[in-house]
């Protein structure tokens, strides 16, 4: 049963373990996403299959990602590389720990598995016109996920994570030869590297739609609390 809390009331939101890792996270997505980019800008086509060069038949071909956005601000495939495999086994472990963490703790069936009724097609779309009309949940409500956060919380940490980090690890001629398995997981290397081009533009997507979320609900509110834990119930609005 929840505390009477009341709308106004500062609670405890987010635990350490969860404010770290959101932090860590955050930092290191970004530096695998701009060096990413960089390394991309050494052949900007995709191809599915175990292989793809220049005159190969590419799904997809783009112009080189301009210096702004790639880690570092210029075409270096070398450090890009650097950047990239320094910060791929951190952020690959920090989400093993993060999961394991969660499951002991209970923060994954606590907050984050369905409870009865809520894929009932007539709650997911009231979530949906909730989201679109920007009702947002007050008082103790506000605590706890909605069915589209639980879902798309569950689609990063159980498949688009682990599919950059699989499909990285597919691409490494290292691996090919520890784990040979994986190439036929994602039907070739150049498979895998598209799949993995794909899922990081996903969490950039997300990333955005996040962001959106907490800037319409409060950014003052939403990200105190993910860095004091403490968080202010939003009162009614009128």
């Amino acid at each position: 049963m929840e505390p009477p809390y009341a709308p106004g009331d500062i609670v405890r939101r987010h635990r350490l373990m969860t404010r770290l890792w959101h932090w860590l996270n955050a930092l290191l997505l970004y530096i695998l996403f701009t060096s990413g980019l960089g390394i991309f800008n050494a052949h900007p086509r995709l191809y599915w299959g175990q292989y793809g060069a220049n005159f190969d038949h590419a799904w997809l071909e783009l112009d080189r990602f301009p210096g702004w956005i790639t880690l570092p601000a210029l075409y270096n495939l070398a450090l890009s590389r650097h950047w990239h495999l320094t910060a791929a086994p951190i952020f690959a472990f920090a989400l093993l720990f993060y999961m394991l963490w969660s499951l002991a703790d209970g923060h994954i069936a606590r907050d984050l598995a369905f409870r009865r009724g809520e894929l009932a097609p007539r709650h997911v779309w009231q979530d949906i016109r909730d989201h679109a009309r920007l009702r947002f949940p007050t008082g103790a409500a506000a605590l706890r996920y909605n069915v589209l956060q639980k879902a798309s919380y569950i689609a990063v940490l159980f498949i688009a994570l682990p599919l950059l980090i699989l499909t990285g690890l597919t691409m490494s001629p290292g691996m090919n030869a520890a784990w040979p398995w994986l190439v036929d997981l994602f039907g070739g290397r150049q498979s895998a590297r598209s799949i993995h081009f794909l899922a990081a533009f996903a969490l950039v997507a997300f990333f955005l739609v996040h962001m959106l979320m907490v800037l319409l609900a409060g950014p003052v509110n939403e990200i105190g609390s993910m860095i004091t834990g403490r968080y202010r119930l939003p009162r009614d609005r009128p």
